[in-house]
């Protein structure tokens, strides 16, 4: 793309990001179902003992592995686009490592304690990629808030999914306690990483664009002043030929 003009695709966007939104959702209350059925342990839920729910649930987490490979397609729209300053050390990370992650749990353990970071993560992805969705119509951007707060909404659900993994840690049951030490190292990579683009994204720029506000108020007030001066030099001027 780098001697192309870049490409809207605004229209594939929207049926794209409709797409993964309504994915998502379908995955979140299937997820949701699935534990409730299965009456699974929050603590820790050992692989293959809630009968037929697991098999739910082996189902829907198989979609929510899939849905990772689909989503490799957010990186060839920013190419498309040209949108390279998107395409970050956490975009990158985060995309690759999921899906080669997931393919493990799907092979080795496709259900049990597994469903907990996949059920919260289809929430948020419900919405995130309804907020791209709708923030590829121009009209509807200027409704758009709720940028910041899903950033928010990721990093609690790592620390949750933190919370929970120790859990069968603390009170394990056959879940493979391997698996639970490497989901904790992993969430606390994506906490880190995500911290700092939270940090990058909206503390700095708020902090800059205060800074911004307040030398234009400074510049403003210095020209009123100097303005003002001026004014009373040329009253003055004028008293003192006239005297």
């Amino acid at each position: 793309m780098r001697n192309k003009q870049p490409f809207s695709c605004r229209g594939i966007l929207v049926i794209y990001n409709l797409g993964l939104t309504l994915l998502s959702l379908y995955m979140f209350y299937e997820l949701v179902t699935g534990v409730w059925e299965g009456g699974y342990n929050f603590f820790c839920q050992d692989t293959h003992s809630g009968g037929e729910a697991d098999m739910k649930i082996i189902r829907v987490l198989w979609w929510y592995y899939f849905s990772k490979l689909i989503e490799f397609m957010d990186t060839f729209f920013f190419i498309l686009r040209k949108n390279n300053h998107q395409i970050t050390v956490l975009h990158v990370y985060h995309h690759a490592t999921m899906l080669n992650i997931w393919w493990f749990v799907m092979n080795w353990v496709p259900c049990g304690h597994s469903y907990f970071g996949a059920t919260l993560n289809s929430f948020i992805h419900v919405l995130m990629y309804s907020y791209y969705g709708l923030s590829a119509v121009p009209a509807m951007r200027p409704y758009l808030w709720w940028k910041k707060y899903i950033t928010q909404g990721q990093l609690i659900q790592f620390v949750l999914t933190i919370f929970q993994t120790s859990c069968g840690v603390v009170w394990p049951c056959a879940f493979p306690q391997g698996w639970l030490y490497f989901q904790i190292s992993y969430m606390i990579s994506l906490i880190i990483l995500f911290t700092n683009f939270y940090i990058q994204t909206y503390n700095k720029k708020a902090s800059s664009r205060r800074k911004e506000y307040q030398n234009g108020s400074t510049a403003i007030a210095n020209g009123y002043t100097n303005s003002f001066s001026s004014l009373e030099n040329n009253v003055k001027q004028r008293k003192q030929r006239k005297d």
